[in-house]
């Protein structure tokens, strides 16, 4: 089979250029060939070491994956939250008796009923004067069956509980005062003294200040002295790791940005083929890599050619030879023929030439197949990134 005198001469200036420059062969893109001259039993020279720049990039890849994994074990530490230290001198255990008997509020009392209930009343606070609480509670009781619509008598008997150290129950009775009642201080005053039994200092606070307002005795501010300090500190406690959450929350949205930045960096950092020249035909295509070279801070050389142009065929090889030793910078290559509005965009009148671009801005050019000029100028503008 003939060949093309054009093409031997292509293939010509091909093995000039290993010769000149044997790491070419260790070009990815020519595995193929690679492969073909091993299998004639040839001796490859070996393949360069990367060069300083390829160096620290990969040193910078390394720190980058480092500071993730140190993101990462620090997203998946949980916030332990330390006790609080509370003055629980007069909390008691929850009482658990059998629901104590209240009245029915559809009724209707009679005036007998309520003078008989107050009279039970009575009875009850002299009980209670003498320190004999189950007998006042069993007389409250009696009054409440009388006269189920009297707040002050749920109130009164819940005071007589909160005395027996029975908390749940005396809540039972000033949540009854208050449905009856919703402006009743000494329901207020009931349940937040037995809330504070139950160690519930926020809710005993809550509940003395209303009472305090609507009807101040001394009895509430003593309580208050106790329970305020105590729900301070627990709303202070709150705060503190509410903030610590929302800090926490906000971090693995930082946390989650910056992966979503490195992964594009890393898209991008293989879309641009390190140590390779890259084929361009369209002027989407080199947008696209230019957006890729801005986004790294990488200088970009892009190459115009074409098949039937002799100069190119022999800076050609050149150029690959320059994208292997410097695998840091992007080569771009166009051929006129195949990416026409890549070339008329550059007002491309003759073949080979060079733009040299940053942040895809263009900072300098050179027309014609002088090597060491292309050299010298890769070597100045990658010097200044």
């Amino acid at each position: 089979m003939g060949i093309e005198s054009a093409k031997v001469a292509e293939l010509k200036q091909f093995i000039d250029g290993c010769k000149s420059n044997p790491s070419i062969l260790h070009n990815p893109s020519l595995g193929f060939f690679k492969t073909y001259l091993l299998s004639l039993g040839a001796r490859l020279p070996p393949k360069p070491e990367m060069d300083s720049v390829g160096d620290n990039m990969s040193d910078t890849e390394e720190k980058v994956d480092a500071k993730r994994a140190d993101l990462s074990r620090e997203d998946e530490d949980d916030i332990v939250e330390s006790d609080i230290e509370l003055d629980n001198t007069d909390v008691v255990e929850p009482d658990d008796d059998p629901p104590q008997k209240m009245g029915n509020p559809s009724v209707e009392v009679t005036e007998e009923q309520q003078d008989a209930a107050q009279e039970a009343k009575s009875k009850a606070m002299d009980a209670i004067s003498e320190g004999k609480l189950e007998e006042a509670v069993h007389q409250l009781t009696e009054a409440i069956m009388l006269n189920p619509h009297s707040a002050i008598l749920y109130a009164t008997r819940g005071s007589a509980f909160i005395k027996l150290k029975k908390p749940n129950a005396a809540i039972h009775d000033a949540d009854t005062a208050l449905k009856i009642n919703p402006d009743s201080s000494k329901g207020y005053k009931i349940r937040g003294l037995a809330r504070a039994m139950l160690g519930l200092w926020e809710e005993a606070a809550s509940d003395l200040h209303v009472a305090s307002k609507l009807d101040y005795d001394e009895e509430i501010a003593v309580a208050l002295k106790k329970v305020e300090p105590n729900a301070h500190k627990i709303e202070e406690h709150r705060r503190k790791y509410e903030r610590l959450w929302k800090q926490k929350a906000q971090k693995r949205v930082e946390l989650e940005r910056q992966r979503q930045a490195e992964a594009q960096v890393q898209e991008t950092l293989s879309a641009l083929k390190d140590g390779q020249v890259i084929g361009i035909h369209s002027t989407g295509e080199l947008e696209k890599k230019l957006s890729a070279a801005s986004t790294t801070s990488r200088l970009t050389i892009l190459y115009f050619t074409a098949t039937w142009c002799g100069p190119c065929r022999v800076i050609s090889p050149v150029f690959t030879s320059l994208a292997e030793k410097y695998p840091k910078i992007v080569f771009l290559k166009v051929d006129i023929d195949e990416g026409r509005d890549v070339a008329a965009r550059y007002n491309i009148s003759s073949v080979p030439t060079f733009f040299f671009l940053k942040n895809g801005k263009e900072v300098d050019s050179m027309a014609g197949a002088d090597k060491s000029s292309l050299e010298r100028k890769i070597a100045q503008h990658a010097g200044s990134l």
